[in-house]
């Protein structure tokens, strides 16, 4: 769900390194020649088949710790690795934060998103089993973020577990105007009726007024958003939302603070419906959630790479 309001009623491949060939020099004779191979670590830093998420449980997988299939997190989040996408920043919000119910007041509190003002944030929403959006949120971005890192990208969150609540969605976009990035995507799922299936990327529309200018961004941000709906669809198997978009997989709002006031090109996903048990199902897969997140990075880096 939008983190700064209800929803309204209705490449790059990344594979594994190639092994790597070392021929030892030949020397006199008794000693014959030693092929030696050297396997590079797979693109994949959540190898194997992951376990299922329990409802309810916390987030995990900050630096040093261990994301939800027991694999080790990243040691050194700011350390970008030689790749591809070297020299590209790219910031990642995940929708919401686990703690958002606990504040309510704080969240409520009024910001300014442009010529109009809206909520700081919302709780997000949830599945019937009570698995949160902003569990899935931040997990799908851990995961997201460690494929990007492999590419050589710089990446930032907006939060990381590490906040009572929020961020506000004012601040969520001065992150990534801060931080000159070349391409930030909000994570997200919706909760809408049953029935109503698939993901759906979010645009910004051009608004003005209010410190909120997104003409600059209204070009690149659909560029953005079209190479992230082609290879999510392609890589997860979903299909374009069934209730928004009328089958582009594309939205244009203009009610949406992170939008509004964002410098840089930036998108929301919101990658499936808690509120429908089909998509229920997926979201709360590990496994389909490996799939979400190299879906976003192969679109970003297609996007990037352009």
């Amino acid at each position: 769900m939008s983190y700064d309001e209800s929803q309204p009623a209705p490449r790059r491949r990344f594979g594994r390194t190639p092994l790597t060939l070392t021929v030892a020099a030949l020397v006199p004779a008794a000693v014959v020649g030693v092929l030696v191979w050297q396997g590079v670590g797979g693109a994949d830093s959540h190898g194997g088949t992951a376990a299922a998420v329990t409802p309810g449980a916390s987030p995990t997988g900050r630096s040093g710790t261990l994301l939800d299939d027991g694999v080790p997190g990243d040691t050194d989040p700011a350390a970008p690795a030689p790749g591809p996408l070297a020299g590209k920043v790219v910031v990642i919000d995940p929708g919401h934060n686990t703690r958002n119910h606990l504040h309510t007041g704080e969240i409520n509190k009024q910001v300014q998103i442009g010529p109009t003002s809206k909520e700081c944030d919302t709780t997000g929403t949830a599945t019937n089993a009570g698995y949160a959006e902003a569990q899935f949120t931040l997990d799908v971005s851990h995961r997201l973020r460690d494929l990007l890192k492999k590419e050589g990208a710089t990446v930032t969150l907006t939060q990381d577990d590490d906040r009572p609540f929020g961020p506000c969605v004012d601040e969520r976009a001065r992150i990534g105007n801060k931080a000159k990035a070349d391409a930030v995507v909000s994570v997200h799922a919706d909760g809408s009726a049953v029935g109503n299936r698939g993901f759906h990327v979010i645009l910004p529309a051009v608004v003005k007024g209010g410190g909120a200018d997104t003409t600059p961004i209204v070009g690149p941000s659909r560029d953005l958003g079209e190479h992230i709906a082609g290879r999510f669809a392609a890589v997860t198997g979903s299909a374009p939302s069934n209730y928004i978009g009328d089958g582009t997989g594309l939205d244009v709002r203009k009610d949406l603070g992170g939008l509004n006031l964002s410098t840089v090109p930036k998108v929301f996903v919101e990658c499936g419906n808690m509120r429908d048990p089909k998509d229920a199902a997926l979201l709360t897969s590990a496994d389909w959630r490996q799939k979400a997140a190299r879906g976003l990075a192969e679109g970003i880096s297609g996007y990037l790479a352009r």
